[in-house]
């Protein structure tokens, strides 16, 4: 058989090239893949995307800033939810991230946003929690198909969480309480089939941060069950994680000081246990917007209290989910903040 070379094919007057139809088979050294899946998802993934919260000095904008998590650089704009408010849950799947709650100053609010990550322009309506609330962290996770918003605060602490089915739109359900001790504020991660809440603030100024990690099943509604605990008592700490590990950053102590920590810790999310430590922050923080790809874990802003008055900070630091060892800087927020939500599009709760 005989071998046809071709560089170049056109039509007689050279100005396009030839029609193909019919069934035709093509052998080559050289090769085209054609795009496959979702447009959404077109472009890869492993994007974290923030919402602002509380800026300095108090502002309360509804931006969203973007991050490609497996590079370092500063966050760029992505758009802004429907409504600003701070203090707000924030999960997401490998197309869509969503928002809820937060506080519109003076009142809590229940609206739910959700941006398609891959894109920017900012939020679009999902609908609404099943109750106002606020939260000072993170707060919420996620596997795939269903994300479970946790317990928050609204003049009392909650223990009732809600779930959606992320895909959709429409308001969110009951999935069940997080049982004692109750709290808010805090940090939260996944595996596929596991949604992880550890330490929080409770309502006795005594014990007001909590060591235990909490977890739901996301295949069946219900309560959370005690099956893990932190190194050291602490609220608004930032959580991340990849498929089997769990990380959790910085946060507040107990009252009265609320001493900021440095510390990391992670655990093993299949066993629990007592967590270990992993390393340290590039500087002691707490109210953490936290972003992961089953890789990295990058932990945005937060409040700083050596800082004073502008406690808010823009600062980025990562982590490699797999090893131990201290965070390194990764660049800066678009503006200091804390208080807000964070999302990513290839977190632990999606796989490796």
């Amino acid at each position: 058989m005989s071998e046809l070379r071709i560089n170049n094919i056109t039509d007689r007057a050279g100005s396009s090239g030839p029609i193909i139809a019919g069934v035709s088979t093509v052998t080559s050294t050289s090769h085209m893949v054609m795009p496959s899946g979702s447009t959404e998802m077109r472009g890869g993934r492993g994007r974290g995307i923030m919402q602002g919260g509380i800026l300095h000095p108090y502002g309360v904008p509804g931006i969203v800033g973007s991050i490609e998590i497996a590079t370092t650089g500063n966050a760029v704009d992505f758009g802004t939810l429907t409504q600003g408010r701070m203090q707000t849950h924030g999960l997401g799947n490998s197309i869509r991230g969503v928002f809820a709650g937060g506080l519109v100053p003076p009142n809590n609010t229940n609206i739910i946003d959700y941006v398609v990550i891959s894109s920017s322009g900012g939020g679009n309506d999902f609908g609404d929690l099943t109750y106002a609330r606020r939260t000072f962290a993170n707060g919420s996770s996620s596997n795939n198909t269903i994300g479970i918003f946790g317990a928050g605060y609204t003049g009392t602490n909650q223990n009732s969480v809600d779930f959606i089915n992320i895909m959709t739109t429409g308001d969110a359900s009951d999935f069940g309480d997080l049982v004692d001790p109750k709290v808010r504020d805090q940090a939260a991660c996944a595996s596929t089939t596991r949604a992880i809440f550890a330490g929080g603030m409770g309502d006795d100024p005594s014990v007001i941060a909590a060591r235990e990690i909490h977890f739901f099943n996301f295949a069946s509604k219900g309560n959370s069950e005690i099956f893990a605990a932190l190194t050291t008592r602490k609220f608004g700490t930032g959580g991340v994680s990849n498929s089997t590990r769990a990380v959790f950053s910085g946060g507040g102590g107990p009252g009265p000081s609320y001493t900021d920590s440095n510390v990391i810790d992670f655990i093993t999310m299949s066993s629990g246990g007592e967590a270990s430590d992993f390393g340290d922050q590039s500087l002691t923080r707490r109210d953490i917007i936290p972003m992961s790809s089953s890789i990295r874990g990058v932990f945005a802003g937060g409040y700083s209290s050596p800082h004073g008055i502008t406690a808010s900070v823009n600062t980025m630091d990562f982590i490699t989910i797999a090893t131990t060892g201290n965070a390194t800087d990764f660049g800066d927020m678009l503006a200091a903040s804390r208080t807000g939500a964070g999302a990513s599009d290839s977190h632990g709760g999606l796989g490796d």
